[in-house]
């Protein structure tokens, strides 16, 4: 997890450069989509939407596509658009295994409905030749530095939401939804890296954010309590990687 976190900045930046790579900052949108429509497996596609939504405000709306099936099952978990989904909405697919079936079948849904189809995957998927078979822009999900480990391959890994997350920024950005030009993404990474460094296994408790706010979770069921529509997305996040990585109920 520690690791992650320290990573966190450079998947920023990773990322920001594979969506300039992949003409994001040259697309010429011709207005702003009626709705945002997100899809995706785990916490990571769950985060993802809650964000975007908390920044988009009422620009336009976001709605998460929920999977229907049973998760553990391989290639069981199905997505399907909401019968008004049409030509002047935007389907984002944000996924750091990109085998899903599902999701396959989610975009060629998309294409025959007309709406535009965004993904963030894995370089090498199945999902990322799917979204290319049907005229989708596929943004490269940017990679742990130094090769993946067991919390990255989690949902709620940090370096996984953000680089599922900057892409789409850049991308809701260029249409106009949210304010996240290549400087402020930039910004955004420096922050992580102070952040990161702040909490760091070196720094001393009582200097340390992470480590004080260990010691006052131990031995308790921590309650979070959030207000607007910024904080509720923070608050699930945090929720989530109690759960998840830490086993630890709230």
């Amino acid at each position: 997890m520690l690791r992650g976190a320290a990573e966190a900045g450079a998947r920023v930046r990773t990322a920001a450069r594979h969506a300039a790579e992949a003409g994001i900052g040259n697309l010429a949108p011709e207005g702003r989509p009626r709705a945002v429509l997100v899809a995706g497996p785990g916490t990571a596609a769950s985060g993802v939407a809650d964000l975007i939504g908390a920044l988009a405000g009422a620009a336009a709306p976001v709605v998460r596509i929920h999977p229907t099936g049973v998760a553990p099952a391989p290639g069981a978990l199905r997505w399907a658009l909401p019968g008004w989904a049409g030509s002047v909405d935007l389907l984002l697919i944000a996924t750091a295994d990109g085998s899903e079936p599902g999701l396959a079948l989610l975009a060629e849904q998309a294409y025959r409905r007309g709406c535009t189809v965004v993904a963030v995957a894995p370089t090498r998927s199945p999902l990322r030749e799917a979204v290319d078979g049907v005229h989708g822009l596929v943004v490269p999900m940017a990679a742990a530095p130094h090769g993946e480990y067991d919390a990255e391959t989690s949902a709620a890994g940090p370096g996984t939401l953000w680089a599922l997350l900057t892409p789409l920024l850049a991308l809701l950005d260029r249409v106009g939804l949210v304010t996240a030009p290549p400087e402020e993404l930039e910004k955004v990474a420096d922050r992580l890296d102070r952040t990161a460094e702040r909490c760091g296994p070196a720094i001393a408790t009582y200097s340390n954010p992470a480590k004080t706010l260990a010691a006052e979770l131990a031995d308790s069921l921590p309650l979070l309590w959030t207000e607007g529509d910024a904080a509720g997305p923070v608050g699930r996040r945090f929720a989530a990687v109690l759960s998840e990585l830490a086993g630890r109920p709230a």
